[in-house]
């Protein structure tokens, strides 16, 4: 019975190790430059023969220029991710600038797919994210031109300007494509539209002020 026992285990010990070293997250060549033409169904997007790759395929111009801040938010983000970069392509890193105008704020919202670490180059910003239920803890700091903050993957975070003048960040994500999800937008500006009376229940107002919201997105 007791060299089943151990036959059984070991069996399962070999099973586990088969399935792990099966994965590898690792690149398995020099690079994949995205090809937005390929047809191939991949997690992400196919490869470029690599003879046609060229320098311009790992370059991109713009981060030294402010984005124009004249919005309903006072922000606009600049993002250097795979769609501007094809070479990030399979790499698991991609940039932002965002600026801001005084009180601007870059509104709540998540990355699904990436943490994100954000360095202030200019002004000051009140940094925030919350932690997931049951606590949904706040946890938010001014932060100052030099000062870095990390925001964890997939939880709903900020940024405001509240300094008296305009605020610059460079934003670093763990993901070429880090997507992301503006609170607001998703709850009140779907497609279709989640049901008002759903949204009155969740958020307890009632359901005028449901609509209301609604009509602005």
């Amino acid at each position: 019975m007791a060299k089943h026992f151990l036959l059984l285990n070991l069996i399962a010990v070999l099973s586990f190790c088969c399935v792990v070293l099966a994965f590898e997250p690792s690149p398995l060549q020099d690079f994949c430059v995205a090809d937005p033409a390929g047809t191939a169904k991949v997690n992400g997007l196919a490869c470029k023969d690599p003879k046609s790759v060229g320098a311009e395929d790992f370059f991109f111009s713009g981060l030294h220029l402010a984005g124009n801040t004249s919005n309903t938010f006072g922000s606009k983000v600049t993002p250097a991710n795979v769609a501007q970069i094809p070479g990030l392509n399979t790499l698991g890193i991609s940039l932002a600038r965002v600026d801001y105008a005084p009180w601007g704020i870059n509104p709540p919202h998540t990355h699904p797919r990436a943490t994100e670490i954000v360095t202030v180059l200019e002004g000051f910003l009140q940094v925030g994210f919350v932690t997931s239920n049951p606590e949904n803890r706040h946890i938010t700091k001014v932060l100052k031109k030099g000062d870095v903050f990390v925001f964890p993957i997939g939880l709903v975070h900020y940024q405001r300007n509240v300094g008296k003048g305009n605020a610059v960040a460079i934003a670093a994500l763990s993901s070429q494509n880090p997507g992301v999800i503006s609170i607001a937008n998703a709850v009140f500006g779907s497609e279709p539209a989640i049901a008002t009376d759903i949204l009155a229940k969740a958020f307890q107002v009632d359901a005028t002020v449901v609509s209301q919201i609604q009509s602005k997105f």
